[in-house]
């Protein structure tokens, strides 16, 4: 049994330091004007859609960190976002694999 029990820990560890990896950070452009180099677009968007309950829970806390880009250019990022919140979050596609009897 002791190596499950190894085998549970290793996994609890790599779990919190691929979550600790995700983690969001301030924006350190936020007050920089809108410039094409610092928007946040699609892929930006659906990556901050995919950290969002993590984004959200930091946030609680922290008055640096917020939920959305300051910088981003508008429909791709909302899209993006929408999908990565939808992904994260476990979407539509729950009920789909489910067979009724």
């Amino acid at each position: 049994m002791t190596g499950v029990r190894v085998l549970l820990v290793v996994c609890l560890l790599l779990a919190v330091f691929a979550l600790t990896g995700c983690a969001a950070q301030g924006n350190p452009y936020e007050k920089v004007p809108n410039e094409q180099d610092y928007t946040a677009g699609f892929w930006r968007g659906l990556w901050h859609g995919i950290i969002a309950p993590i984004t959200f829970i930091i946030s609680l806390f922290s008055d640096t960190v917020n939920m959305y880009e300051v910088h981003n250019n508008g429909n791709w990022y909302n899209l993006g976002f929408i999908l990565g919140l939808s992904i994260s979050m476990g979407g539509g596609g729950v009920g789909a694999g489910r067979r009724h009897r």
